[in-house]
């Protein structure tokens, strides 16, 4: 008779498994994914490095997981400000806003999800979330353009230069490690610009 797992069981193994991430991100938050191995993360969560092993099968899986759920994370915060009420300006100044907050209030883990150096999988899935940001600032940009309240232009292309700049010119700023208002609203004012709305003219 073939063996059947018990519900408590398999409760069991995604507990140890969610822990596992939940200590494999903050050894990625403290030192990136350079500080990410498998002893590591044995070490940490108190468990064998055997016991690891049978839920990822190696480092690039762990780290493509903790990568993954991370940056889901994130996505989904700056979806919810991108969602919110007023103009479309004021929705895409939000956006922006948090991505850039979050990113300074966990500086290593910004740079380490934004632009360390990783293995292939976990860059493959890095182009996968880029796109998904993307996605979300061109809905709000098309419908600014929709609207009249931004100047006519290709949404999708104007959103991928957004978050490309967005994520490049937070590098420098991340490694002062301090929250940096006048950084965010530099990026604010210049992504607003982008899309045709200089605020200073409304003053």
């Amino acid at each position: 008779m073939a063996y059947r797992e018990t519900a408590q069981v398999s409760q069991r193994k995604a507990e140890l498994r969610e822990r596992l991430l939940q200590s494999a991100e903050s050894l990625v938050r403290e030192g990136g994914f350079r500080a990410l191995t498998i002893q590591a993360l044995a070490r940490d969560a108190g468990v064998s490095v055997g016991s690891v092993y049978r839920y990822f099968k190696n480092k690039d899986q762990l780290a493509t997981e903790v990568f993954s759920h991370a940056t889901r994370r994130e996505v989904g915060a700056v979806k919810t400000a991108l969602s919110g009420g007023g103009s479309q300006a004021q929705r895409l100044r939000n956006g922006v806003t948090v991505f850039s907050e979050r990113a300074f209030r966990a500086p290593q883990f910004a740079w380490a999800l934004i632009a360390e150096p990783v293995d292939p999988a976990v860059d493959e899935a890095r182009l996968h979330f880029r796109r998904e940001y993307t996605g979300l600032f061109e809905a709000v940009i098309q419908q600014g353009i929709d609207s009249g309240e931004f100047v006519s232009q290709r949404a999708s292309l104007t959103a991928a230069a957004l978050v490309g700049a967005l994520a490049e010119s937070l590098l420098g700023p991340l490694v002062e490690t301090e929250y940096n208002v006048a950084t965010i609203e530099e990026l604010c004012r210049l992504c607003l610009r982008a899309v045709g709305i200089n605020e200073e003219d409304r003053v």
